[in-house]
């Protein structure tokens, strides 16, 4: 499905910065309009650098952006639109970790982002968005992601059983991404 040329798609990856065989990744490859956010190179934890990281990335684009966030990526989405105000023209947010969930031992604890202010913000997102659900997540149950959505205006995509939508999971290319992010660039 091919989306608008006019329009960049800025990837914002998860804690994880870039994984060769992730999903965002691949988008990034074959989207000649995609761009991503770069790795921290510093503390991976550090909210107020990430926010600060998309910022500046959307400094260098002019027209309209679409925000493709995946994992922690849609927290520190959430973070950046409610201290900016740059028209965004949507915004796809997949798989988003539920802070106040149990998470496996290979994450940092949900408790340790909590105390370094990732907590989220509680209103609407200004701007269209679609969160992309998953039945079997382990970073946040169905319900879970279902009041995400709800407190940030945006409607629910549920993909089914398809784990953390990462190479964990059996994901590398996702070509459904395609089709979400043409349903946002009308």
């Amino acid at each position: 499905m091919k989306h608008n040329n006019s329009t960049t798609v800025l990837i914002v990856p998860g804690l994880r910065d870039h994984v060769a065989e992730h999903w965002q990744t691949h988008l990034q490859e074959r989207l000649p309009t995609a761009r991503s956010v770069p790795p921290l190179t510093g503390d991976k934890l550090d909210l107020d650098a990430r926010v600060a990281a998309i910022q500046n990335e959307l400094a260098r684009i002019d027209g309209p952006v679409i925000l493709v966030a995946h994992s922690a990526g849609v927290l520190m989405v959430a973070h950046w639109a409610a201290r900016h105000d740059r028209p965004i023209k949507g915004a796809l947010l997949a798989t988003p970790p539920d802070l106040d969930g149990t998470w496996p031992d290979h994450y940092p604890s949900p408790d340790s982002l909590i105390e370094r202010g990732w907590a989220l913000p509680q209103q609407p997102l200004p701007f269209p968005s679609l969160v992309a659900a998953s039945d079997n997540d382990p970073l946040a149950t169905p319900q879970a992601v279902r009041r995400m959505a709800q407190t940030w205006g945006a409607s629910l995509v549920e993909l089914g059983c398809v784990g953390h939508l990462n190479p964990a999971a059996g994901f590398g290319d996702w070509l459904e991404v395609d089709a979400l992010i043409h349903l946002l660039d009308h």
